[in-house]
């Protein structure tokens, strides 16, 4: 395995290990067993090595929770959702942690920023088949529909990792989005 290779590998054992603010430089270089300066020439800075770690491992994740099942589809990924929360629970900090750091750094913003606009179509076309290719409206409809999701994966990602006994199920988190739509005006539900 090349040095640029080891990097990502040691920086998602690190964002595993130690999440995000506590990973160093030394971390990574120590995990990957690679040499420190190597971290600046493969990707110009520890912030943007553990930006793509973290971007890629939160990639994974998305296509993990989002597979295709049986029976309604949303809900099936707000089960994965759910139960993701024990077993990724560190990648989940780390994404917490790495969010927390976009207001200062620029170049954390707009990666993430990217990668939000990314899943917000894939969403939409995973979990409702709404291809956001066809038209200006199929797109803003796209986008619409993977934002509250997003929304909602956010939210419920935070209400886990902080107090997980109160924490929905995907069943209440499908009954409560049920009930929502029952309650929304049919004159204002399009976009």
């Amino acid at each position: 395995m090349r040095h640029r290779e080891q990097l990502m590998a040691g920086a998602k054992q690190c964002l595993e290990e130690r999440g995000y603010a506590r990973t160093t430089s030394r971390d990574i270089a120590a995990a990957a067993n690679a040499p420190l300066g190597t971290i600046n020439y493969h990707y110009g800075s520890k912030e943007a090595l553990l930006n793509a770690a973290l971007l890629e491992m939160l990639q994974e994740w998305g296509d993990k929770v989002r597979a295709p099942s049986a029976g309604w589809r949303a809900e099936s990924m707000w089960e994965r959702v759910v139960g993701s929360e024990a077993t990724d629970r560190p990648l989940l900090v780390a994404s917490v942690e790495a969010f927390a750091q976009a207001e200062r750094f620029p170049e954390i913003r707009q990666q993430i920023s990217e990668a939000f606009e990314r899943s917000r179509t894939e969403m939409a076309a995973d979990l409702h088949g709404i291809d956001g290719t066809d038209s200006a409206e199929a797109r803003e409809l796209a986008r619409a529909v993977g934002s509250v999701h997003m929304a909602l994966v956010a939210g419920l990602t935070q209400q886990w990792l902080i107090d997980p006994e109160h924490a929905p199920s995907a069943r209440e988190v499908a009954a409560g989005l049920r009930r929502i739509a029952d309650d929304l005006d049919p004159g204002t539900s399009g976009v």
